[in-house]
């Protein structure tokens, strides 16, 4: 790998010129849409729209810049804002460590945590968090390598093998420095991305859950917002600067660049940017794309989740140490829940499945229209079409399939052997990489944390749940391992489930460690031997994925083409350039302080204050509950040099037009100087829609106002030492 590593320059002097022919100019006709990469923020006027610094200050290919102050952290993105390794980020990111770190004899998810010492901070036990070090269009490499290749499940094999032949070559494990290759636009260009990866994350400071998470799952995704989501994590390394797992020898990371606070915030209309690690869009998917999401796989997932939260509800009601135990998941669980609705009601609000089946009725005129464009593109539309129905016939059992595991974690034990056995059987190289020597430790304890909070209640209610829904599914999507559990077994289906799950699966074994190890020394055969009904079930829904994974690399290699093709002959024929999709790679946004019209006669005002989160407490309302400090310290008036010059009031949350979406979440909000003015964390509901569609009038994010970070930390939290650190007096 080392022979390999000197063809990356450090992120400051490598602007890949491929990479440029394919993105530049791709600036949209609103300068607030657009999630731009780091190799396009030369070409946005910044200035113009009301940066008031270098915007090489922002990204410098020669320097040090803003982009070296962030981080990628587990789903989320952090910044440093001080010099020894100090992180900014959500209290919902933070959320899993804050519960992990929690008992119910302390509490720290209800009560806040505050370390006062260096030694005082807590693991987050598995936490990381990525920097960028530097990328590398790859796109000639990979396009090379399928160009006569016209079976796509051939097609999507070598790339895949592409991928990871040129991530394992980057790799440098002695350095931790992973590789990723990113696909920017689908079947056209892909980036090789390096990342500095720091294993020991630890926890500083979290307010109480009754500010972190004001108005819960009541105020999710909706406007106006009053929570305080906000928490502070450290990143440690090895004494000589490199990265290492937990040590209490370890010392605080110096990062190239942390963000200086502006205390004073902003006001409506004022230019706000921010850096951050954008999750997923699907803005150039075909109409069929959409009402895929629309009709498939939005309502399934969101109707199970809301099974699994309400279960989880009814078990723990009553029961601190649940109740702690299932926090986690049920936020989780709850954020993506309300997130799909919120798509749903979007997606048939404004139609979006007739928008885009009218504008390539358009676009299929364009390319009838001109003979050498029907030549190349004539079927395009069509063959798309005939995939996506293959794939709706099967959608039924292939959600059900992908979900299964995650609430069973038995299952993923007993499906976890079978693989290990069968895998350990090849040489090294050939095995499925979480098999492969260098990732098995890390397969395991992802295996392993399965069982942390694990309760037998809840997979057993959930497992009945999916094999009732799977018992009504219509024939061609059959689920032939829980058919079988019904044959012969009497006329109750669901009694014939509870037996099944009960004496097979709840009360199998094969979550003890020690068995659990002993049949990773067993070979194929020997699992076979033992009939165990677990293994027997588990082997029938791993050949039935295998079928499902199959059909679904031929449709994904078949799409992989496709959608490159329909963003070309979209080019052309909108004389246009397009910014690429959101993919967890490092991004810019810009936008305003500004509010909207939800409604009629209805106008959402930019800023919210702490009067809201009184008036909310009032209601009696059990997301709306304070703390006692909180009301006294309002009481008192006590709002110190953190009020806005403008109304007079503590700002608590803001909104503004900037693109963003999952992923977003911890991203620093920054003033047109560069400073942190808050930390983003939400959508208004109306811009749940956001990962589809982006519209001006209606897409707003939410932050919370780093007046409200400061006000909670000195008044509520004490936290004198950390406000030194960052430099607040």
């Amino acid at each position: 790998m080392a022979n390999h590593f000197a063809l990356f320059k450090p992120i400051k002097l490598l602007i890949s010129l491929v990479l440029f022919s394919f993105i530049l100019g791709m600036i949209p006709v609103s300068p607030e849409e657009g999630m731009y990469p780091l190799s396009e923020i030369d070409k946005i006027d910044l200035q113009k729209a009301g940066l008031k610094i270098d915007p090489k200050d922002v990204y410098n290919p020669n320097g040090v810049s803003l982009v070296d102050a962030l981080v990628s952290l587990g789903g989320c993105t952090g910044s440093f804002i001080s010099d020894n390794g100090l992180i900014i980020t959500n209290h919902h990111c933070a959320f899993g460590a804050i519960t992990r770190a929690s008992t119910v004899e302390n509490n720290y998810l209800e009560n806040g945590f505050h370390a006062k010492t260096l030694a005082e901070e807590i693991p987050s036990q598995g936490g990381i968090c990525r920097i960028t070090e530097s990328y590398q269009d790859v796109s000639d490499a990979i396009l090379g390598a399928i160009q006569n290749v016209t079976d796509p499940v051939e097609r999507t094999k070598i790339i895949s093998q592409k991928i990871k032949e040129l991530s394992d070559a980057a790799a440098n494990e002695k350095e931790s420095i992973v590789a990723e290759v990113s696909e920017m636009f689908a079947g056209k260009t892909y980036v090789l991305f390096k990342y500095r990866v720091i294993r020991d994350v630890r926890l500083v400071y979290a307010p109480p859950q009754s500010i972190g998470n004001f108005g819960g799952e009541t105020d999710n995704w909706v406007w106006p917002r009053h929570t305080g989501d906000f928490s502070l994590m450290r990143a440690y390394v090895a004494p000589d600067g490199k990265a290492a797992a937990y040590s209490k020898d370890n010392i605080p990371f110096k990062p190239k660049k942390f963000l200086k606070i502006n205390p004073n915030g902003v006001e409506e209309g004022d230019f706000v940017f921010q850096l951050g690690y954008p999750g997923r869009t699907f803005r150039h998917r075909p109409a069929q794309y959409m009402k895929y999401q629309q009709d498939y796989l939005l309502p399934y997932i969101s109707d199970l989740y809301q099974y699994a939260i309400e279960t989880m509800q009814e078990l723990s009601a009553g029961n601190k140490e649940l109740t702690l135990a299932f926090a986690n998941r049920i936020k989780g669980l709850a954020n993506t829940m309300k997130n799909y609705q919120g798509k749903i009601k979007g997606l048939k609000k404004i139609n979006l499945v007739a928008q885009k089946q009218e504008e390539e009725r358009q676009l299929q005129q364009f390319i009838n229209s001109d003979p050498d464009l029907k030549a190349k593109y004539g079927n395009l539309l069509e063959e798309i079409r005939i995939v996506f129905e293959k794939v709706n016939q099967n959608a039924q059992a292939d959600l059900w399939l992908r979900q299964l595991n995650n609430f069973s974690p038995t299952l993923a034990h007993a499906l976890f052997i079978l693989n290990y056995t069968e895998e350990n059987l090849k040489p090294d190289a050939e095995k499925n990489p979480a098999f492969q020597e260098k990732n098995i430790k890390r397969s395991l304890a992802q295996l392993e944390s399965t069982k942390q909070n694990y309760n037998p209640d809840f997979e057993e209610t959930m497992l009945m749940k999916m094999m009732i829904d799977a018992n009504g599914f219509k024939q061609s999507n059959r689920i032939a391992a829980v058919d079988e559990i019904l044959e012969g077994n009497g006329t109750d289906p669901e009694e014939t489930f509870q037996s099944f799950i009960s004496n097979n699966i709840i009360n199998s074994k094969i979550r003890d460690k020690e068995y659990f190890n002993l049949l990773l020394t067993k070979k194929p055969e020997e699992i076979a031997a033992l009939q165990d009904p677990l293994f027997i079930f588990a082997k029938k829904i791993r050949m039935q994925n295998q079928v499902s994974d199959k059909e679904n690399q031929k449709n994904e290699g078949k799409l992989n083409k496709f959608y490159g093709d329909l963003v070309d002959v979209k080019m052309l024929w909108k004389k246009t350039n397009f910014i690429p999709d959101a993919n967890s790679t490092l991004r810019l946004t810009y936008g305003h302080i500004k509010g909207y019209n939800p409604a009629d006669a209805v106008y959402m005002e930019p800023f919210t204050s702490v009067d809201g989160v009184i008036e909310k407490s009032a209601t009696g309302g059990e997301d709306f509950v304070i703390p006692d400090k909180l009301r006294t310290v309002y009481d008192k008036k006590d709002f110190g040099k953190y009020v806005s010059k403008k109304t007079g009031k503590l700002p608590v949350a803001m909104l503004y037009d900037m693109d963003t979406t999952g992923g977003n979440s911890g991203s620093p909000v920054l003033d047109a100087y560069g400073n942190l003015i808050g930390v983003n964390f939400d959508r208004a509901y109306e811009a749940t829609i956001n990962d589809f569609a982006w519209n001006e009038t209606y897409s707003r994010s939410i932050g919370v106002d780093i007046r409200y970070v400061l006000w909670v930390m000195d008044k509520i939290g004490g936290a004198d030492n950390l406000l030194k650190e960052i430099g607040i007096n």
